[in-house]
Formats: C-alpha cells, sequence, structure tokens
C-alpha cells in the first residue's frame, strides 16, 4: 500500500470514568476504520503497569495473556489489534511502564545521557516518544493509534499522557486525541448522565490535553440532547461526539463508528482530506452481518480454571479462543453457544453427574493453563469426550492432558501425569523443555517458556494435513513443557497419531486420533486462536466447528 502522508499521524485513545470501557475496541475499531480509507495503519498498546511484559500477570485479574510472532507476552488488545487490523504487530507495538523505565536505566548505566541528571520527566516521556515512533516507521505507518492504559486520572497514566501532550505540542497537525468514556443510566433515575464524562475531560485538560472526539458509550444511542451538553462543556465539536451504545458483537463496533462519520471527523482533524477518501467496509460489514443471518447453532463447552472472579464470569483470560470459536462459527452461518464450565466442577462427589451433562454439547474445547488446579477434572472431561465420540479440540495444556488422558487409559500407566503436576511421577508423559529445569529450580519464571512463531511439518492424510492444505505451517505457541520423547513411539502404537512436529522431529505439535476412531479427536501445542483473523478464520477452528455441526445433526 502506498504511503498517503508526508509526515505520520498519531492518535492517542484515552478512557475516561472507568475501566473495561472499550478502549482496546474502539482503538481497533478506528485502525480498521482508517486502514479501509487507505491509510498504512499500526497500532501500540501502553500499559501502565511496572511489569516488564505481561507474561507472570495472573489471568484471572488482568486478562488474557497474548503473545506476538516474536514471542512477546503482551497485553489481549494486542490481540483486537491484529484481529481488526489483520496485521502482525512486534514487540516495539507494546509497552510498559517496567519495560520503559528498564530501558531508560539501562541506557544511564551505559552513559548514553553523558553523565547528565535523568530525570523522570522529560527522560521517561522521551523513552516513550521514541518507541512510538519507532513503531511507526517499522510498520512504514501513515497512522499509528496508540492506546495508553488505564482511565484519565490515574497516577500510573500520567507519564505517557505527559509523552502524548509533548508530541501534540511539538506536531500540533499531526496528533489528535480520543477519549472514550462512559454515560452511565442510574436504574432509580432513567436519565443518561453526562456529568462524569465532564470530569473526566476536565481532568484531561489538566494535565494539558484537549480531547478532539469522545466516544460516547452507554447502554443506549447518545440523544441530541446529551451531544449538544458534551460538546459545549468538554469543548469539542458537535461532530466529534460519537455515540456508541451496546452492540451484540464487537464486529459491528466499526460499523456504528462510522455511521457517526468517525472516518471524516478524523480526517478533518488530521488534515488527511486532501485526497478524496472514502471508507471501503464492504467486506467487514458482510462479515459483521453473517451472525444476524445465521440459522443453526452449535454449542461449544469451553471447560478452563480461570473463569472465576468472585461472584462473576471472567471470559477475557479466553477471549482469542471464545473470539475463534465465534469467527468460525459466523463464517460457516452458524451461532455459536458457548458455555463456561469449571474444570474443578468434574472433579469429586458430583463428577459423574457434571461429565454427563457433556453429553449435551456439539464440542468440548479444553484452553491453554498452568498449574494443577482442575487438571484431574480436565483429565476426567477428555475420558468422556473420546468415549462418547464428541468433538474434542485441545490447546497447549489441552493437548497435554489429552496425551496424559490416553497414556493412562490406552498405555495402562496410571500415574501417567505432566512434570508439572506431579515432579515424582514415573511416568513423565509430558516433561519440561530441556534447558529450562535449572531456571525453574531457581525461580525464574519470567520468559522462560518456548515463545512465539515456530514451524511444524504435517503428515500428509491426516484432519490437520487437511485442514491447513500444505505441508508446513507456523503456530505462535507459549509453554515450558512438552511430548516426553521417550513415550511417543508407545503413544503411537496405541493409536495416537502425532500429525505434527518440528522439522526435525524432537517436538509433538498436534497430537490427533484418526476419523475412523473419533469424529475429531485433536489437540495442538500451540496457540492458534492468536492467529485467527475476522476475515480469515483458522483451519483448525473451521474443522473443530465442523465436526460439532456434523455431531448436532
Amino acid at each position: 500500500m502506498t504511503k498517503r502522508v508526508k509526515s505520520p499521524k498519531y492518535i492517542f485513545v484515552v478512557g475516561g470514568v472507568m475501566s473495561g470501557v472499550g478502549k482496546g475496541v474502539a482503538s481497533s475499531s478506528i485502525g480498521t476504520i482508517m486502514k479501509a480509507r487507505g491509510f498504512n495503519v499500526t497500532a501500540l498498546k501502553i500499559d501502565p503497569y511496572i511489569n516488564v511484559d505481561a507474561g507472570t500477570m495472573n489471568p484471572t485479574e488482568h486478562g488474557e495473556v497474548f503473545v506476538l510472532d516474536d514471542g512477546d507476552e503482551c497485553d489481549q488488545d494486542m490481540g483486537n489489534y491484529e484481529r481488526f487490523l489483520d496485521i502482525d504487530l512486534s514487540r516495539i507495538n507494546y509497552m510498559t511502564t517496567g519495560r520503559v523505565y528498564q530501558e531508560v536505566i539501562r541506557k544511564e548505566r551505559n552513559l548514553h545521557y553523558g553523565g547528565k541528571n535523568v530525570e523522570v520527566v522529560p527522560d521517561i516521556p522521551k523513552e516513550v516518544i521514541r518507541r512510538i515512533k519507532k513503531a511507526t516507521k517499522e510498520a512504514d505507518a501513515d497512522i499509528a493509534v496508540i492506546e495508553i492504559g488505564g482511565t484519565i486520572g490515574e497516577y500510573q497514566n500520567i507519564i505517557f499522557l505527559e509523552a502524548a501532550r509533548m508530541m501534540k505540542m511539538n506536531a500540533p497537525d499531526d496528533v489528535m486525541f480520543v477519549m472514550v468514556s462512559y454515560l452511565p443510566i442510574p436504574s432509580k433515575v432513567g436519565e443518561m448522565k453526562t456529568k462524569p464524562t465532564q470530569y473526566a475531560s476536565r481532568t484531561l485538560n489538566g494535565v494539558g490535553i484537549q480531547a478532539d472526539v469522545i466516544i460516547a458509550r452507554s447502554e443506549v444511542p447518545l440523544d441530541a440532547r446529551r451531544k449538544e451538553k458534551i460538546a459545549t462543556f468538554c469543548n469539542v465539536d458537535k461532530s466529534g461526539i460519537i455515540s456508541a451504545p451496546d452492540v451484540d458483537s464487537i464486529y459491528d463496533v466499526p460499523i456504528n463508528f462510522e455511521k457517526g462519520d468517525l472516518g471524516r471527523v478524523i480526517s478533518d482533524k488530521l488534515g488527511l482530506n486532501h485526497v478524496e477518501l472514502k471508507t471501503d467496509l464492504r467486506a467487514w460489514q458482510n462479515f459483521a452481518n453473517k451472525p444476524k443471518k445465521a440459522k443453526k447453532e452449535v454449542s461449544i463447552a469451553v471447560v478452563g480454571k480461570y473463569f472465576d472472579s468472585g461472584d462473576f464470569i471472567l471470559a477475557d483470560v479466553y477471549i482469542s479462543v471464545l473470539e475463534a470459536i465465534k469467527i468460525s462459527s459466523y463464517h460457516l452461518n452458524l451461532r455459536p453457544k458457548i458455555d463456561y464450565l469449571n474444570a474443578e466442577d468434574f472433579e469429586g462427589a458430583n463428577s459423574s453427574r457434571n461429565l454427563k451433562k457433556l453429553a449435551k454439547y456439539d464440542g468440548v474445547l479444553i484452553p491453554g493453563g498452568f498449574g494443577t488446579r482442575g487438571i484431574e477434572g480436565k483429565i476426567k472431561v477428555v475420558n468422556f469426550v473420546r468415549l462418547n465420540k464428541i468433538p474434542y479440540f485441545g490447546l497447549c495444556y489441552g493437548m497435554q492432558i489429552a496425551v496424559i488422558e490416553y497414556a493412562r487409559n490406552l498405555l495402562g500407566l496410571k500415574d501417567a501425569a505432566t512434570a508439572e503436576m506431579d515432579a515424582n511421577t514415573s511416568n513423565s508423559v509430558i516433561d519440561v523443555i530441556p534447558g529450562q529445569k535449572d531456571l525453574i529450580e531457581k525461580g525464574n519464571y519470567g520468559n522462560t517458556m518456548r515463545l512465539g512463531a515456530y514451524p511444524a511439518v504435517l503428515s500428509k492424510g491426516s484432519i490437520a494435513h487437511r485442514s491447513y492444505k500444505t505441508d508446513e505451517i507456523s503456530e505462535r505457541h507459549r509453554h515450558r513443557y512438552e511430548v516426553n520423547p521417550e513415550y511417543v513411539e508407545r503413544l503411537e502404537s496405541a493409536g495416537l497419531v502425532f500429525s505434527g512436529r518440528s522439522p526435525d522431529g524432537r517436538l509433538m505439535e498436534i497430537a490427533e486420533l484418526p476419523e475412523s476412531e473419533h469424529p475429531f479427536f485433536l489437540g495442538v501445542q500451540f496457540h492458534p486462536e492468536f492467529k485467527t483473523r475476522p476475515l480469515s478464520p483458522h483451519p483448525l477452528f473451521n474443522a473443530f466447528i465442523k465436526a460439532s455441526l456434523k455431531r448436532r445433526e
């Protein structure tokens, strides 16, 4: 795509009133719209955590850890950027407070600053700006959309807002600000309230930034009266107040934004209307319409252990998995009904009764995870779906658990386990990656896994090969443990097929059962959900959903 601008443009997206208001989807949608207008677009996420990356964060607090091709462990919003923009991002597109400070301290130790006094301001904001510009240059982008995590007014993101202010000061025509705010409708009041957004806008003004666009999130569309009120009290032109009501699918958001003429508003603000541009979202619109037209349903059980968050369900832990299920279902003209099941419910006194409930599902998926909690429940789930011919798809840990179940019940190795589960088992069919044992023993868990994209060779005639329609693939990994090579021959002699292996044949990447034995029983050591895109669903998720539909019919 040809560059359309003389100098790159930068769109900062910040959040007002509360967290979880949808900044990630809003940023992704802005990028989608500007890409549809013919511009090269990249996206960055700034997280205000001290953590260097997202790899060591508790998923029930932070949500999914998304992995890039280069192995960077980052925030789930990076997954939204990749899915919406259909691009591959790299570690330069993601930064945290810890990562920024770490680099500044490294430079100071190496006399990069020539003995000067290194200070929070301006040196930290300057490092943030350097990273933003480097990411934009590496992507050869016309436009960079930069999401600043957290909420306006929090201490943690002030430094990043300062960096954005400095960029605006130095290039006022190339930088703009979008505030995603929330307008509550208290049930006992029955009226949409703009005051929280007004306060958020003034707090943003307090750090020297004026919003150019306010995306007004609420349960229902914004009316003319509230739009006028926000424009008046927040000093934003009415055309820059974009209504963002709740929608059935996040894939409706770009369409909804464009109904508010957001593409033109942004183009006007950044001086991009020197060429007559139109937003071509036809392909996206066709995809977004699919679930509305779907007449058949497919029911999928996702058995995990990270869903519980107090009295609430935290589906964000597996967001890429859930979106991959939805995307493949939509492309097959199906409405997915996804139930979140706790693995621990398949342990203990009620396990038999709960296992029988699995028979009502068209397919069962076990996603990745770490640790031993709920693992015996997952093994029982795999045994039930294998014996009852229910389509099964195991991701990462889900494949390892399938191998353990097979070893226990087909090889007769009753103590078969993963070394993560039982370091003293005599049959560790899943063992730690060579070279990592010393690091784990020392408690050094950060960035010690097989991370990022690795190639695999597929066996002809297998489900995997027929699904991918190619001999070699590249998929993203995030794990420390592998199928123990000492057990591969015995497992294969018992009927398990390792249909995907590393090019040197040492590492087992895909395990499956022949269709003559089971309609669909397949596990992968990698994370195919990270490569799923709305306009190009993943072939293995397609195969799983097709098998699930076949069972339903």
